[in-house]
């Protein structure tokens, strides 16, 4: 016997799969947002773009959009093999990192139904969210939020369920993954460790590929072979190193950091002194001369 529960996910995926122009007009019922990230949330700032973090997070995107223009990926889950790596901070950060560019519909979607943190880094509620949908509570418009002056669109985890990983096994949470990117250049899937539950390892087979999250200091070569072998070669994209410092990430290239930077700042400054003495040449009610 079907529970009911699956019986609504039934119908609330077999809508959205079976409408195709209900699901292009979803953006146009989203919700948008105001962007107030948690005070200590360390999310990369656009106005601040020699921050180290924001540096490294450009690079996994450049990265990434490669391999996306010689293949197909469109979908990718990001987990770790322990708890404590900082998963959740790269697929937030990564997924900020995509909508700063022109037209790159990004969606950020909170798979981690044990411990949510999506909603916390960008203040919002939990719920609702993935599991409502599926649960049959909300529609899919309904889950979905986009963050104001960006591309970037989230989807919080939802409720909390007693069965997540049972939940995730609907076929209809594959049609769901499946159909997103018609909608969106990247979905971006942060999902549980490895080591400590099968959810990750599952959607791992609905995704295009996967991205594993390590942290220098903590993590061990035997959590990683680990984790490696329980993904049984689901195309791992890579894997993103978390923890180390400023001047390990900089330390052959600090001239030109630096020397760019300092560049950039001082031409910066140099427009806004021309524009300051070009307003002051204007005469009165008149253009500049």
């Amino acid at each position: 016997m079907v529970p009911a529960y699956a019986q609504q996910a039934m119908q609330n995926v077999a809508a959205m799969v079976n409408d195709p122009v209900n699901l292009q007009g979803l953006l146009d019922k989203i919700e948008e947002i105001p962007f107030r990230p948690l005070a200590d949330a360390h999310l990369i700032d656009p106005t601040r773009p020699s921050e180290a973090p924001s540096e490294e997070f450009r690079s996994l995107r450049t990265r990434l959009n490669h391999m996306q223009s010689l293949s197909p990926i469109h979908s990718i889950v990001v987990t770790s093999p322990s708890p404590a790596e900082g998963k959740s901070f790269t697929a937030v950060n990564l997924a900020l990192a995509q909508s700063h560019l022109a037209g790159n519909l990004t969606l950020l979607g909170d798979f981690d139904f044990r411990r949510p943190i999506v909603h916390t880094l960008f203040q919002v509620d939990r719920s609702p969210g993935v599991t409502d949908f599926l649960l049959g509570r909300a529609q899919l418009h309904e889950i979905i939020k986009k963050i104001a002056g960006t591309n970037l669109y989230i989807m919080p985890a939802g409720e909390a369920v007693l069965n997540p990983l049972e939940l995730l096994n609907l076929r209809e949470v594959k049609s769901m993954v499946d159909r997103l990117p018609s909608v969106f250049n990247w979905v971006i899937l942060d999902t549980p460790p490895l080591l400590f539950a099968a959810d990750a390892n599952l959607l791992s087979t609905m995704c295009h590929g996967t991205l594993l999250v390590v942290r220098i200091g903590t993590t061990t070569i035997d959590s990683v072979t680990r984790a490696m072998q329980s993904l049984c070669e689901n195309n791992v994209l890579g894997i993103s190193v978390n923890g180390a410092r400023r001047g390990e990430l900089y330390s052959r290239y600090t001239y030109y950091h630096s020397y760019y930077y300092s560049a950039e700042a001082k031409a910066r400054e140099d427009g806004e002194a021309d524009a300051e003495a070009l307003g002051a040449s204007a005469p009165p009610g008149g253009k500049p001369e």
